[in-house]
């Protein structure tokens, strides 16, 4: 599962963890899917994001301290636009 980190210690970078590894509660929603997996948000940070579309990617390097992508070898980012009128 991906879960869209809200700040602190791995600033704002989407994280992966073992379905289950990450307990989630009422303040998280779901987004909706990558290659299978889900992929989550706290409802406060979506709020700031809704207008947006995002694009999870993938490149070499060290990811985020609690996320599985560390012994990869990569780092997920986030890649974001406004929505266009059309896509609202």
């Amino acid at each position: 599962m991906f879960h869209q980190s809200g700040g602190c210690c791995d600033g704002s970078a989407p994280m992966c963890f073992e379905v289950g590894e990450l307990m989630l509660n009422e303040t998280d929603i779901k987004l909706g899917e990558i290659h299978g997996c889900d992929f989550y948000m706290s409802r406060d940070q979506f709020e700031y994001w809704k207008h947006t579309h995002l694009t999870l990617d993938v490149v070499p390097g060290r990811g985020a301290s609690f996320s599985l992508e560390i012994p990869m070898g990569v780092r997920f980012i986030i890649k974001s636009r406004l929505l266009q009128p059309n896509e609202v």
